[in-house]
This record gives C-alpha cells, sequence and structure tokens, in this order.
C-alpha cells in the first residue's frame, strides 16, 4: 500500500517539550501549592519512564513520599496535573518553546504532497493547543485530520491504544501510515499498532531500547542541518522530507 499519512507524537517529537516546558510546569505547579518539592532533570529523567502527567505524580509520591499526607491521592494528583497544565499553556503562550528542527517544514511539504496528517500523543488536548497555536498559529490546529490526546483511550503509552484509535478514526491500515516518536514508550505503543516507525531521539531518550523502529535518529534535519543517522539502512538523504519517508516506507511497508 501507498503511504497516506503521517502520525506524531508530540513531547519531546515536536518540541523539547520535556525539559523546558513540563518539568518548570511542575515546579511552578508545587510552589504555588506550598509543596517543597523540585523536581531536578535526573530525577525527571526517571519519572519520564511513566506516561502521563497524573500517573508521574502518584508514582513519585509512592516511591519518593511514602509518609506524604494525602487522604486521596487520585484527586491530589489531578488537582496538581490540572494546576500544572495552566502552567505549561502559560509557558507555550510566552513562545519562547520553538520546534525541534525540521518539523514545521515537514509539515508543509508533507501537506503539499497530498500526505494526511495526525498526532497520538498522552499528553492532554490543552497542551497539544498551546504547542501547534504558538508555534505554527492556531490555524495550523486544521492540519491535522486527527489529534488523539489525553484521555480520549483507556490506557496510555506503552499501550498502543491511542494509535489505534487514530487509524480507526482515519479509516486506515497501519501499513498506510509511518509514526514518529521519541521514546521507548512510544516505539513500543506503535509496533502493538503496527505502524512502522521514524524516531528522532532527545537528551532523556538517547540511551533508550528502539527496537522495532525502521530508523533512529538525531532529529528530522534541515538542507543545511543534516541529521545524523543512529541506526537504520544508510541513505542519500540528509534530512527528511516526502521523498524519504516514502523511501523508507517502500523499505519497510
Amino acid at each position: 500500500m501507498a503511504l497516506e499519512a503521517l502520525i506524531f507524537d508530540v513531547d519531546g517529537t515536536l518540541a523539547n517539550t520535556e525539559k523546558d516546558g513540563h518539568l518548570v510546569a511542575f515546579n511552578l505547579a508545587f510552589k504555588e501549592l506550598g509543596l517543597d518539592w523540585e523536581w531536578s532533570n535526573e530525577l525527571y529523567h526517571e519519572l519520564l519512564n511513566v506516561t502521563g502527567g497524573q500517573l508521574r505524580i502518584k508514582y513519585y509520591v509512592n516511591k519518593y513520599l511514602p509518609n506524604f499526607d494525602t487522604q486521596d491521592l487520585d484527586a491530589f494528583a489531578l488537582k496538581l496535573h490540572q494546576l500544572k497544565t495552566k502552567k505549561y499553556v502559560s509557558i507555550m503562550d510566552e513562545g519562547a518553546m520553538p520546534l525541534r528542527p525540521g518539523v514545521e517544514r515537514l509539515f508543509k511539504e508533507a501537506r503539499e504532497a497530498g500526505l494526511r496528517l495526525a498526532i497520538a500523543t498522552t499528553t492532554t488536548p490543552a497542551n497539544v493547543d498551546a504547542l501547534i497555536g504558538n508555534t505554527l498559529g492556531k490555524e495550523a490546529l486544521d492540519w491535522f485530520e486527527v489529534i488523539g490526546a489525553g484521555d480520549v483511550v483507556p490506557n496510555l503509552k506503552p499501550a498502543g491504544d491511542i494509535y489505534h484509535y487514530v487509524l480507526e478514526q482515519m479509516n486506515l491500515d497501519a501499513s498506510q501510515c509511518l509514526a514518529f516518536e521519541d521514546s521507548y514508550n512510544g516505539i513500543v505503543s506503535t509496533t502493538e499498532a503496527n505502524i512502522k516507525t521514524l524516531i528522532t531521539v532527545n537528551e532523556y531518550t538517547d540511551t533508550h531500547d528502539f527496537t522495532g523502529a525502521i530508523v533512529t535518529l538525531s532529529n528530522l534535519g534541515e538542507p543545511d542541518q543534516p541529521f545524523k543517522l543512529i541506526n537504520g539502512n544508510p541513505t542519500q538523504a540528509s534530512f527528511v522530507n516526502v521523498a524519504y519517508l516514502q523511501e523508507l516506507h517502500a523499505q519497510h511497508c
């Protein structure tokens, strides 16, 4: 089958939102609620193994704060995460979060080539809207036929639910798509949904196991900023464009 659609993860894939967005927002929320917590970059590296902000909070409390006084951890995590989301959106509204190399260019090239675009993420819809709206403009949200985000499915990554949801909404077979991810949880999720996947690593994920990925790259690259091929078949391409994606799809799907 021909390549019909590209499905993108968000955090760490489209932008380095984890370190410069989510981590900052968590710490701001902790401070506002009077908590004496401060997550370091090193600790956050570990916490990112848990997908979903509320689950991450509960994991942290259960592992590091066994005597923390909260009668309803679920309610506490929900309240804290809602505040953290507001902080994150405020950070995005400041316009200080650039997209990773090649992302905006690839979106535009894919649209010109008639490829369909979608998002599959565990982050909240508000976070997706804030990132896209403040980097590409609010109208760019319409570039994506489906935005699968948050609790639209019962199980977050590494479960494949969000990718199954996107495929169903687009009425596409997995073999007609390529996914873009950055983490071990991401590649497990796409593999469960049988979608071939291109990985772009970041500082939190460059040591992850990406078994099953068709290629692992430093980033999508630009014409004047070549990607580094970490794993995958040699190619003449130096940046990810539609022609390279069609090459990958033909090799693997």
